[in-house]
C-alpha cells in the first residue's frame, strides 16, 4: 500500500511541476485521469471535485461538461438514489441493420446503460414528479423504439398517478438503424404527451446540448414550459443541411439556447447550476396554481 501511495506523490509532483511550467502547449500535459478532467472548450484542468461544486461546468469558460443521465437525475431530486422504471428494456435490430448489435453493444459499455433514456419518479423541493433524462453517450441519445417505448411509459405513469413531467433531452435525433420504427415514436411520445396534457397535469422539457432531430421535432419542445441549457444547440437538421435546401445563408448562432430564447423558441435559457430551483420554483407555482382552481 505504501508503495501505491509512493507512485501516487510521485504523479502529482510530476504534474505539479508540469502545470507550473504550462505555456500555450498546456493541452500536451500528461494529467492524472483521476484526479482531473480537461475541459474540451479551452483546454484547462478541472480538479474533479471542483468539477462537482461547479455543476460539471468549467469554472474558466463555463463550458458545459457531457454528463450522463443519471448524473443528471440525481443533480435534480432531492434524494440522490431513486427507482428506475423500466430498467429491463433494450433494443433489437428489428430491421437487420448490418453491424447494429456490435454499436449497441459498445455504446452500453461506453454509457453503462442498456439504452439512451433512463426514469424514475422522485420529489423535487418536495413535489413528487415523474422524470427521465436521455443520455448523449449512448449512441448520440438517439431515438428508437425503446427510447420511444420508455419515454410514453414514463408519461404514462405521470398521467395514471397524476403526476407532473420533467424530461431532459440530448439527442442527435431519430436511430436510423431502426428506420421508421424509429419515426414513430415522434407521434408516439406525442400522444402521450397530448393525454397527459387533458389531464390539466403540467410538463417541463428541458433541452441540454445538443437536441435535434426528431427528438427536438416531438417531446423535447412540447413542454408547458421549455428550458434551454445555456450553451446548448438545439435545431431540427444541420446548418449545412438547411442552407442546401433553403439555398441561403444562415444567421450566426441560429441554434444556439440564446438564438432560440429570442426567436420564441423556448420560454428561458438557465445555466445548469440553477436548473433545480428553477424547475422547483415552475412545480411549486404550478401547484398553487391547481390548488386556487380546485385542481
Amino acid at each position: 500500500m505504501s508503495d501505491f501511495f509512493d507512485i501516487h506523490r510521485q504523479k502529482l509532483a510530476q504534474f505539479n511541476a508540469q502545470f507550473r511550467k504550462r505555456t500555450q502547449f498546456a493541452s500536451k500535459i500528461d494529467i492524472p485521469a483521476d484526479l482531473f478532467a480537461k475541459c474540451e472548450s479551452c483546454g484547462e484542468p478541472v480538479l474533479h471535485e471542483e468539477l462537482i461544486r461547479h455543476s460539471y461546468v468549467c469554472p474558466s469558460c463555463k463550458h458545459n461538461f457531457t454528463i450522463g443521465a443519471r448524473t443528471r437525475i440525481s443533480m435534480l431530486v432531492d434524494n440522490a438514489r431513486f427507482d428506475e422504471l423500466d430498467p429491463e428494456l433494450s433494443a433489437k435490430n428489428p430491421l437487420e441493420f448490418p453491424d447494429y448489435p456490435e454499436k449497441l453493444l459498445s455504446a452500453a459499455e461506453k454509457a453503462q446503460e442498456l439504452e439512451a433514456f433512463v426514469s424514475t419518479h422522485a420529489e423535487i423541493e418536495g413535489i413528487r414528479v415523474a422524470i427521465g433524462a436521455l443520455d448523449a453517450r449512448f449512441m448520440m441519445g438517439s431515438m428508437g423504439s425503446v427510447v420511444g417505448e420508455k419515454v410514453t411509459r414514463l408519461v404514462e405513469f405521470a398521467t395514471k398517478n397524476n403526476l407532473p413531467v420533467v424530461i431532459l433531452s440530448a439527442s442527435g435525433g431519430a436511430r436510423m438503424q431502426e428506420g421508421i420504427f424509429s419515426l414513430m415514436q415522434m407521434a408516439k411520445t406525442a400522444g402521450a404527451l397530448s393525454r397527459h396534457a387533458a389531464k390539466g397535469l403540467f410538463y417541463i422539457s428541458v433541452l441540454t446540448h445538443p437536441t435535434t432531430g426528431g427528438v427536438a421535432a416531438s417531446f423535447a419542445t412540447l413542454g408547458d414550459v421549455n428550458i434551454a441549457e445555456a450553451g446548448a444547440l438545439i435545431g431540427f437538421a444541420g446548418p449545412r443541411v438547411i442552407k442546401q435546401t433553403i439555398r441561403q445563408d444562415l444567421p450566426e448562432g441560429f441554434q444556439t439556447a440564446a438564438f432560440q430564447l429570442q426567436h420564441g423558441m423556448v420560454d428561458l435559457v438557465v445555466e445548469r447550476a440553477e436548473l433545480k430551483t428553477t424547475i422547483a420554483r415552475l412545480l411549486k407555482f404550478h401547484k398553487k396554481a391547481g390548488e386556487r382552481h380546485g385542481g
